[in-house]
């Protein structure tokens, strides 16, 4: 993931959180798992770092025949 700061001011401080979704075989939605990682910080104003993250679910809660799909990232920055 590439993060941006597009304001005036370097960021200090941030966490990212990874909406982590457990699929059934029919395409039913079981389970939403939520993780935080921090950002890349110090971030100075107009600046970009690229990170990348592991997402990681506990076997049992992916019985056989189901997958896992990260579908929401939401960042916060301070």
């Amino acid at each position: 993931m590439t993060f941006r700061n597009t304001g005036g001011t370097a960021t200090r401080s941030g966490s990212v959180t990874f909406a982590t979704h457990v699929i059934g075989a029919l395409g039913v939605d079981w389970a939403t798992l939520t993780s935080d990682q921090p950002l890349p910080a110090p971030l100075a104003a107009g600046a970009s770092e690229t990170r990348t993250y592991t997402v990681c679910v506990d076997a049992w809660r992916v019985p056989l025949g189901m997958r896992v799909d990260t579908r929401e990232v939401t960042a916060e920055w301070r």
